[in-house]
């Protein structure tokens, strides 16, 4: 066996002192230690910082107005002045439609114009020529009464004088008639003379015969009295009704030239349209831009509505910024805003002009319903709109759809 002191004794060896070079190169591991602690310590101050004041999002691009360009009628293309890519000004031609089918329109509706403008003229000298023939119709009328009255007046003169004729005869005849009964007792008497008898009988019978004539003639002279009232009933009758008439005449007249009026003027909006088609042959710019999608070629037939070409505003920019809804606490409509803009590595200036009214997905064709199945909450997008600032350099080589980087200050 063995024992302790047989075992072998370890012997410490003392550590040498450390040499100037390794001092040296601990102090230089630990200064740049520090120096990368305190860069590391200051950048994230500085992005704590940055934060505090910037929002931003790479979640953003470039956007325009895209103004459709679309024939008015339809017709045939006859010729295309411009090229897809091509800068426009408003006003600058982009199609010819065949013009001749709305060239022949418009020589019609002018026929028809001129036809109904004819027709009015034709139609206006009526009402005073109504007015005139109301007039004399009412002045012969009235001419007509004053002469059967007076007619009336002659008859019912002759009918007294027939009156009175009468009444002389039968005073005549009632005379003879005594000295015929006075007669026959004397011719009875055989005191006068059948000669005498006949002469006293034949002045009774004359005078009898003369009664009746008398009363005939009287009878005749009250029919014509009759005759003659119902000659001024029927002139009376025919004043009313021309006076009546009168007025119903001159607005039959007047309505019938205010509807030629109307028709005149119906031919003359015919016109217009004729000539508004016309000039819808000839498609030009709305706006200043470029143009894009061009599907308008020569000998197509195309209708109204139909979309030949695009074009893009390059001189109305604004930005969508697509913010977290949890970055939209601070930011508020006027704050300035740096764009960086990916395809020209520069950056512009602008502002925020509104905040959008609600979140992309609200607002997309198939909204979620989050009513149904399970519910995962996920971060939302508010759509921001920037607008550039005028004025800026390159700003005509902006294109919508570009991404770029909006940094917004909010403070």
């Amino acid at each position: 066996m063995k024992t302790a002191e047989d075992e072998p004794v370890a012997m410490t060896e003392e550590p040498a002192n450390p040499s100037p070079q390794n001092s040296r190169g601990r102090a230089r591991a630990f200064t740049i230690f520090f120096i990368v602690l305190l860069l590391v310590a200051a950048g994230a101050f500085l992005f704590w910082m940055h934060t505090r004041q910037f929002e931003s999002t790479d979640d953003a691009f470039i956007e325009m107005h895209l103004d459709p360009v679309t024939p008015r009628i339809d017709g045939t293309i006859v010729k295309v002045y411009v090229e897809n890519n091509l800068y426009v000004h408003a006003g600058d031609p982009l199609v010819d439609l065949d013009p001749r089918d709305y060239q022949v329109a418009l020589d019609q509706a002018l026929a028809s114009l001129s036809q109904a403008r004819s027709q009015v003229t034709a139609q206006q000298p009526n009402i005073p020529i109504t007015q005139v023939e109301n007039t004399a119709n009412i002045s012969s009328a009235e001419a007509s009464v004053a002469s059967a009255r007076a007619a009336l007046g002659s008859a019912e003169h002759d009918r007294d004088s027939a009156a009175a004729r009468l009444a002389e005869a039968e005073a005549n005849s009632a005379r003879a008639q005594a000295d015929l009964a006075r007669y026959k007792i004397l011719i009875a008497a055989e005191e006068v003379s059948q000669q005498e008898y006949d002469q006293v009988e034949a002045a009774a019978k004359a005078q009898a015969a003369n009664v009746a004539g008398s009363r005939a003639a009287v009878e005749s002279a009250a029919r014509v009295v009759d005759q003659r009232r119902a000659q001024i009933q029927e002139a009376s009758s025919r004043v009313e009704q021309y006076q009546q008439n009168a007025t119903q005449q001159i607005a039959i007249r007047r309505a019938a030239v205010r509807t030629q009026e109307a028709n005149s003027q119906s031919a003359a909006a015919q016109v217009e349209q004729a000539r508004l088609k016309l000039g819808y042959t000839k498609l030009v710019a709305p706006v200043d831009g470029i143009v894009m999608k061009r599907s308008a070629e020569v000998g197509a037939h195309v209708s109204a509505g139909q979309q030949l070409f695009t074009i893009a505003q390059t001189g109305d920019l604004w930005v969508t910024a697509n913010f977290k809804e949890t970055q939209l606490n601070e930011l508020k409509a006027g704050q300035t805003a740096r764009i960086h803009v990916d395809a020209l590595r520069r950056d512009f200036d602008g502002y925020v002009e509104d905040i959008g009214g609600g979140t992309g997905a609200v607002s997309s064709v198939l909204p979620p319903e989050n009513a149904t199945g399970n519910y995962v909450k996920v971060v939302q997008r508010i759509p921001v709109r920037l607008r550039l600032r005028p004025n800026q350099t390159d700003l005509d080589r902006l294109r919508a759809g570009m991404s770029v980087e909006p940094e917004v200050r909010i403070r």
